[in-house]
């Protein structure tokens, strides 16, 4: 008898088992539903949040970034500003304008992948990867110019220049010339730098704030040696600018460029036709991040490249 119902159970068993797996191939999923998400749904909403909670997260860090940089700014404006006077305000705001049609094309993305149309899907990717190369070679051009003045603050890493090359038009370090007899602007020569060093020889801005009275107790320690402007010291500030340009300007180049790598794999499933009126959810999500990087540089441009441009003025 025990014998007959252990049989009997096994071959139930044995049936559930073939039925549940012979049902499943009349299961229907729905167009990109991962297996881990019973609907479509619930797969959106868990990428909804793990996107924002992921945007959070970058928010937080380059508010710590800012929050570091405006510490630093308050502390001392003079040095801040003599470094952002010499970045190149117009590519600056090229790149702004670049970024800010890139995100048009992007939304116009979103926009026709709800619609299903699969062609002009291609065509606006496309175009937002075009200015997004374009801002990066942007960036490349500004980072050259930067290598080329020594302006990049680790030793080493600036161009070396031999001290027999150019003799006619090279200048003193600048540490060997008393900083307010150098002239705004003497910091674009070609300096004979054998070691690569950071160099900067202007301090006109110090001195300017020192004979109106307006520097900040931070910069009268920062700046000052037995009375007299010290070269090294405000060196040694506006090197503290360039490390956090390098550093910010650096990482927002590097969002730029997973932006690049996501906006390929983005082209390559459009134009297969992956996306349509019932799914496009990756596109939005993309066009988020891309939103996101956008916003960072709108923010970075004025921080870096137009405060304190008004003290020369």
């Amino acid at each position: 008898m025990s014998k007959w119902i252990n049989e009997t159970i096994v071959d139930r068993k044995s049936e559930i088992f073939m039925s549940s797996h012979a049902s499943d191939k009349f299961v229907y999923h729905e167009p990109g539903l991962q297996h881990q998400f019973e609907d479509m749904k619930q797969q959106e909403e868990s990428v909804s949040i793990g996107m924002w909670m992921f945007l959070v997260q970058e928010i937080m860090f380059f508010g710590g970034l800012f929050t570091v940089y405006l510490v630093f700014r308050s502390k001392y404006p003079m040095a801040f500003a003599a470094g952002s006077n010499h970045l190149d305000v117009v590519m600056g705001f090229v790149n702004t304008l670049v970024l800010i049609v890139s995100s048009l094309t992007m939304a116009l993305t979103v926009y026709y992948a709800q619609k299903g149309d699969r062609m002009k899907q291609v065509a606006l990717i496309v175009l937002t990867m075009i200015f997004g190369a374009v801002f990066l070679g942007v960036k490349a051009v500004e980072y050259t110019a930067k290598y080329n003045d020594g302006l990049i603050p680790v030793a080493g890493l600036n161009k070396k220049v031999k001290a027999d090359h150019n003799a006619d038009h090279a200048t003193a370090a600048p540490v060997e010339k008393p900083c307010y007899e150098v002239e705004h602007g003497a910091a674009e020569h070609h300096y004979v730098n054998p070691r690569g060093e950071f160099l900067w020889a202007d301090c006109s801005l110090a001195k300017l704030a020192q004979d109106e009275n307006y520097l900040t107790d931070s910069e009268k320690i920062g700046y000052f040696s037995n009375g007299q402007i010290d070269a090294n010291k405000f060196r040694d500030k506006v090197q503290i600018f360039y490390w956090i340009y390098f550093v910010m300007t650096g990482l927002h180049a590097l969002h730029m460029i997973v932006g690049l790598g996501l906006m390929t794999w983005l082209l390559w499933t459009a134009w297969r036709g992956y996306y349509s009126a019932d799914y496009y959810m990756p596109v939005e999500m993309s066009g988020l991040y891309w939103h996101f990087v956008d916003i960072v540089w709108i923010f970075l441009f004025p921080l870096l490249y137009l405060l304190g441009r008004h003290f020369l003025h």
